[in-house]
């Protein structure tokens, strides 16, 4: 029997999996999370996660299905990582602040056991309200932006400023549930083969 093993140590991506009863097995990738050079953004977020997946794969020693994701946000071009310092963290909520930008979430999913890989990404489209200064600096002595793509966390405290999502919630958390599901059926991999049962 295989298990589910999800490459990262986010917790919200492990929450997202529970919250679908999933039972699932975690190993944090030890991939170097850099983005360089010019790539798109969509194919930065698949080849990052991709590194995660087979990073999880070479280290695997049981039959799985590995699940990797990298979830970047782009605004006006500009690929925002996770904040560094309260400056940093202040600068792009500002940046965001009152605009919509993109938030785009690369999948990749492999079988340990055929070496099967499959990669894709989900876009979401996210407008934040005008944020006063004063509230952005409240929002970031919470401490939430700093392990956060863009320095917010939409299922957080950061809610409060959300004035519309266009496309997947689930994207925006950190793993589109629906685009995994499609990877990973057009491997023969059915999720719900690994919800724990009623009685477990």
């Amino acid at each position: 029997m295989k298990r589910l093993v999800l490459a990262s140590g986010s917790p919200r991506r492990q929450e997202i999996l529970r919250q679908l009863g999933l039972e699932f097995d975690v190993m944090i990738s030890r991939t170097d999370e850099t983005l360089t050079g010019d790539c798109p953004p969509e194919k930065a977020a698949m080849a990052l996660a991709l590194q995660k997946t087979r990073d999880v794969m070479m280290r695997i020693g049981y039959p799985a299905v590995i699940i990797g994701a990298d979830t970047i946000v782009v605004m006006e071009g500009r690929i925002m990582g996770k904040p560094v310092n309260a400056q940093q963290a202040f600068e792009m909520i500002s940046a965001l602040s009152g605009k919509q930008h993109a938030v785009i979430t690369g999948v990749a999913v492999a079988d340990s056991t055929t070496g099967e890989e499959r990669t894709g990404c989900q876009l979401t489209l996210v407008r934040m309200k005008e944020i006063p200064p004063d509230r952005i600096k409240k929002y970031i002595a919470t401490g939430e932006p700093f392990d956060k793509a863009g320095a917010y966390a939409v299922q957080g405290k950061a809610s409060v400023f959300i004035d519309s999502i266009d496309g997947c919630y689930f994207n925006v958390v950190g793993l589109p549930v629906g685009k995994l599901d499609d990877m990973l059926r057009s491997m023969d991999v059915d999720l719900f083969e690994f919800i724990k049962s009623d009685n477990s």
